[in-house]
């Protein structure tokens, strides 16, 4: 199958960031440059839900997320798709076979947050995300032991990169993963739509 996907060629370390972005913001492209400067990454790709198969409430339309998401990002080396949509996905591991099938050769990074890391087992094919793809964890200052003691970072152990080895994540075979502290801005998707920055809040 086609997709319409960001430039890539074989050999390049591309991380994905995925998520609802709804909305975009600051704090999304902060996390994305520290991750292009601490995992080695050549390029990093927003993949852009079509919704959180764990959250209650869809987001906001597709359409209007990517369209605020292209016009936040101002960073060369970071794209924004839809891939999910387009390949109807709906969990992490679905999403990752697919990406491997349509661009073989292409080294990819699953990247995600501390909390993320301490919840990770409870997504679908958990273990197969981590067998098939490098994982990089960024975390702010404080959020290191509940994500350090999380299932998921208990069984594979073994396959924890030093921080200090974090630049060669990209090019590690899976298993293997990384936890980064960096400095966090202080801002939320949630708190944005909370704050009526993004329209209407969906009603319990």
């Amino acid at each position: 199958m086609s997709y319409t996907l960001p430039p890539s060629h074989p050999g390049q370390v591309i991380g994905l960031l995925g998520g609802s972005f709804d909305p975009p913001h600051a704090g999304h492209l902060h996390i994305s440059r520290e991750a292009l400067k601490r995992f080695g990454l050549d390029r990093l790709w927003w993949l852009v839900s079509p919704g959180n198969p764990l959250k209650d409430h869809g987001p906001a339309p597709l359409e209007r997320r990517m369209a605020a998401a292209r016009a936040l990002v101002d960073h060369p080396r970071i794209d924004i798709t839809d891939f999910e949509a387009q390949a109807g996905t709906r969990y992490t591991a679905q999403t990752l076979r697919a990406l491997r099938r349509a661009r073989p050769g292409v080294r990819f990074v699953w990247l995600m947050g501390a909390d993320n890391l301490a919840q990770f087992h409870l997504w679908q094919d958990w273990r197969e995300i981590l067998d098939t793809v490098p994982v990089g964890v960024l975390a702010r200052p404080g959020q290191r032991i509940s994500a350090r003691m999380s299932p998921a970072a208990r069984a594979y152990g073994h396959a924890r990169l030093a921080a200090r080895q974090c630049q060669r994540l990209g090019l590690c075979d899976a298993p293997a993963w990384c936890f980064v502290n960096v400095p966090m801005m202080a801002i939320s998707s949630t708190r944005l739509r909370r704050d009526g920055a993004w329209g209407e809040v969906p009603q319990k």
